[in-house]
């Protein structure tokens, strides 16, 4: 039985930081990902990586304020934020997924099979 828990959610003020925590318990992980969903919209991708080669993705809306990475073990992923904008206000969910030989980051809800109950995320504008 594959948990996610997830931590570090909280209210800023936009320019603040907040990180966020996710430790996978059960079983080992191909790769891990930070989704996000607005009161409203759809869950979206945020952050993803792969434990093959450490490799990872980011969407646009986020390059170069979030950083994703994760613990010796890969067990633990974190999702540093920076510059935070009222617009990245959301609930974060932590996904994963486990699949031998995975090939890529995987951007789409529907591609994971495990995740955390989810962390609310407020800035403030």
């Amino acid at each position: 039985q594959v948990q996610l828990v997830e931590s570090g959610g909280g209210s800023v003020q936009a320019g603040g930081s907040l990180r966020l925590s996710c430790v996978a318990s059960g079983r080992a992980l191909s790769a891990m990902a930070w989704f996000r969903q607005a009161l409203g919209k759809e869950r979206e991708f945020v952050a993803g990586f792969r434990s093959l080669r450490s490799v990872t993705a980011y969407a646009d809306s986020v390059k170069g304020r979030f950083t994703i990475s994760t613990d010796n073990t890969k067990s633990t992923v974190y999702l540093q934020m920076n510059n935070l904008k009222s617009e990245d206000t959301a609930t974060y969910y932590c996904a994963g997924r486990y699949i031998q030989h995975d090939s890529a980051v995987r951007l789409r809800p529907d591609e994971y099979d495990y995740w955390g109950q989810g962390t609310q995320v407020t800035v403030a504008s």
